[in-house]
């Protein structure tokens, strides 16, 4: 099975200037765990997750002065849409993050994360022992 069909095409892409608040709210509103941040001025697209604005709040930065862009992981691995989910999930499991930003061309065209795998996989395998009985 390949990252294309795994990855969820509702891709939320925010500027730096967001707050983490407003990152907060629209990751929320649409039941996601991570936005791209696209910076026009440097023309290069990173990735705010939960778990940085859980870590800001929790080291008592304000949601509300806090930008996306001082929280925003730069140094990302991108996905092709063609990976296969062992791919996906290797470098995961090396870079020590759970989305990854699917790439096709010049855009972001997904997000994939451990959650979109482990929905693939969790079928498959059961098949598997289902079809060993």
């Amino acid at each position: 099975m390949l990252v294309r069909d795994a990855m969820s095409t509702l891709v939320l892409t925010i500027g730096p200037a967001h707050t983490l608040r407003q990152a907060a709210r629209l990751m929320s509103a649409r039941r996601i765990g991570a936005a791209v941040v696209h910076d026009p001025d440097t023309c290069g697209l990173g990735i705010t997750t939960e778990r940085d604005i859980l870590d800001a709040v929790g080291a008592g930065l304000s949601p509300d002065v806090e930008t996306a862009s001082t929280h925003t992981t730069t140094d990302v691995v991108f996905a092709s849409p063609g990976w296969t989910l062992d791919e996906a999930a290797e470098a995961m499991t090396h870079g020590g993050f759970r989305h990854l930003i699917v790439l096709d061309g010049d855009g972001p065209v997904g997000i994939v994360s451990v959650r979109d795998i482990i929905r693939c996989w969790a079928p498959a395998r059961r098949s598997r022992a289902e079809m060993a009985l």
